[in-house]
């Protein structure tokens, strides 16, 4: 079922913002009041996933100009988050992470938001932007083989905020219908 114009799932994920103790929990209240890019990859130490999670973090300070968070979540444990975050990028690493990925080891967030490939126990590859009421404002869940876009999710994300009517291939700055 679509999540879309509903509120988001509720999560209370173990994740890596505090690296040292990975004890540090992110729940969707901690981001009340703003919104919050929030995806789901398949695994640490895959080939895709490594690309969106640096492209996103080479990014961070557009989504923060624009009052958004970014979580990245997968089903591997926080452990392994660590380890992926700590190898550098020529060996496949993340090569270190300004935001958290959070550790869906459980599954439950991956079926509430209905990405888990259950057969496999990881995620699709699912975005969900969640607005600062903890509404899911937009939502694109695709093939594993293929990384996401951060332009679009930008262009995305800058259209929610417009307030109003964006037409196909909007772009900021454009007008609204």
């Amino acid at each position: 079922m679509p999540l879309v114009g509903h509120p988001a799932p509720d999560f209370d994920m173990l994740s890596t913002k505090n690296m040292d103790t990975l004890a540090e929990h992110v729940k969707l209240a901690d981001y009340k009041g703003r919104w919050l890019v929030m995806f789901f990859y398949p695994l640490d130490f895959t080939f895709v996933c490594p690309t969106e999670i640096t492209a996103m973090n080479d990014r961070l300070a557009e989504f923060h100009d624009l009052d958004a968070e970014v979580l990245g979540v997968s089903c591997d444990s926080v452990h392994s988050h660590k380890a992926w975050i700590n190898t550098p990028r020529d060996k496949n690493g993340l090569g270190g992470l300004d935001y958290p990925l959070a550790a869906d080891y459980t599954k439950q967030v991956a079926t509430a938001y209905d990405v888990l490939k259950e057969e496999e126990g990881t995620a699709l590859r699912g975005l969900f932007i969640i607005d600062p009421d903890g509404l899911v404002r937009y939502q694109v869940v695709h093939d594993d083989n293929i990384g996401r876009s951060v332009d679009e999710t930008l262009r995305v994300l800058e259209a929610l905020q417009a307030g109003g009517l964006c037409p196909a291939n909007w772009k900021p700055g454009d007008k609204l219908l």
